[in-house]
């Protein structure tokens, strides 16, 4: 007779939303396959019997894209295509008693702070000496390093503290190991995250110590460039703007999200500032910084936003002339401040209002681009696409912002080098150009 043979299980991780979500699927990769499990990230094949779904839930098409997947996925399992569907993440915890009842089918619903939870699920334990690795499911060359975790800001829109808890800062001796087992691993860049990176240190040294970190981890070796996201600009830390300054391996490029240009919606969105500190923010840091990049983000349609407090709005974007810009609708979150706020701007003039932001920032775009063409830049090459090498400088983080596309009929680059790239042609968002050594 015949032994029966047991199938072994495949793990898949799916991964909604942002890089701070990506890093949690990462983490829980890490640990799973330090258990001796077979796990991957998103892969396409048909053999995986167990899927782990981390979904995002902070605004309403993210929340809908995340509802889709798991449905997918409980679809399949109803087809016995798969075994076990996990639900983690931001939505499964602002979610999970609704998720529980509506839909069943999935296995079990985790938290975002439920890694030992679900690694239970696998009788698997937490390996304390994984951390500080992880296995990066995209090019090698450059790694998101989270540096904290959940937020403390009252901002009325904003359901992340909901989702994610208060915020507790990672030590720096856990952070500079992590920084120095990605170098050992071909690592080049590393994008600091946080949901707020301007608090760091507060809870762990009772002092804003985001200045002292970066310049600990401008320290690595193999560390090239060191890129800062996410800083809110209420209390903002100028010394880090001085460690950007002394540090060549620190980008030129900070993400400050502000959110707004108008004082009046500034206060009913509880951001703790005005309008003209902000400018006078953005002022003090290019004083220091000429060269800086500044990437921030607004919201068109918040509550107490009128057509008088819009155009101040757009006045801001045209006066202060950002680098980057990226502009989102708002959208109405319940158990938020703002959510107990009327929401009376239809969708459609919310995007209205946006696209007319983005409008102008193309043209800004378009000018401070042209001011590159026959200038040479230090380009990291992430990959090949089409007829191109497709870079950044240091001005420029992934996905969001600009690429140099470098024509890969006359040029071999390898993808996570460094090259020189004398800038020939730009566009809105693209500059194209040739590698002079």
């Amino acid at each position: 007779m015949k032994a029966r043979t047991l199938k072994k299980d495949k793990v898949n991780i799916i991964t909604m939303g942002c890089s701070k979500n990506l890093v949690d699927s990462e983490v829980l990769l890490t640990q799973l396959k330090g258990n001796g499990i077979n796990a991957s990230h998103e892969s396409d094949r048909e053999d995986n019997n167990i899927i782990i779904i981390n979904t995002c839930g902070f605004i309403d098409n993210a929340k809908q894209e995340s509802i889709d997947t798991i449905l997918q996925y409980v679809d399949a399992k109803e087809q016995g295509l798969v075994d076990k569907v996990y639900v983690t993440g931001c939505l499964s915890q602002r979610y999970k008693d609704d998720l529980e009842k509506e839909i069943p089918q999935v296995d079990a619903f985790f938290g975002t702070r439920d890694l030992p939870a679900i690694l239970k699920k696998f009788k698997a334990d937490y390996k304390h000496e994984l951390v500080g690795e992880r296995l990066l499911t995209h090019s090698s060359h450059y790694a998101y390093m989270k540096i904290s975790e959940g937020c403390d800001r009252p901002c009325s829109f904003c359901a992340i503290p909901l989702m994610r808890g208060g915020h507790i800062s990672r030590s720096i001796d856990d952070l500079v190991k992590e920084a120095e087992h990605k170098a050992a691993n071909g690592t080049k860049e590393l994008l600091l995250i946080a949901q707020d990176s301007t608090y760091y240190g507060l809870d762990l040294y009772k002092k804003r110590r985001l200045a002292d970190l970066m310049r600990a981890l401008s320290d690595v070796n193999g560390i090239d460039w060191i890129r800062l996201h996410y800083a809110y600009p209420t209390g903002f830390p100028m010394d880090v703007i001085d460690v950007m300054k002394e540090r060549p391996n620190i980008c030129n490029y900070l993400d400050i999200p502000l959110q707004h240009g108008s004082t009046s919606v500034l206060k009913t969105m509880r951001r703790g500032t005005t309008r003209e500190k902000q400018e006078e923010l953005i002022h003090s840091i290019r004083d220091v910084m000429p060269d800086i990049a500044i990437r921030t983000t607004l919201i068109a349609g918040h509550p107490g936003e009128g057509e008088a407090e819009f155009q101040e709005m757009v006045d801001f974007v045209e006066r202060m002339k950002f680098e980057r810009l990226g502009v989102f609708t708002y959208s109405h979150e319940e158990n938020t401040h703002a959510g107990t706020m009327e929401d009376v701007i239809p969708q459609e003039e919310k995007q209205a209002r946006a696209n007319h932001l983005m409008e102008i920032q193309e043209q800004i775009s378009y000018d401070l681009n042209q001011e590159k063409v026959g200038k040479t830049f230090k380009v990291l090459v992430d990959k090949k696409e089409g007829g191109h090498f497709v870079g950044r400088t240091e001005f420029d983080s992934v996905e969001v912002d600009n690429e140099v596309l470098i024509d890969a009929a006359k040029h071999y680059c390898r993808v996570g080098d460094f090259v020189q790239v004398k800038i020939t042609e730009a566009t809105e968002f693209d500059l194209y150009g040739d590698v002079v050594s």
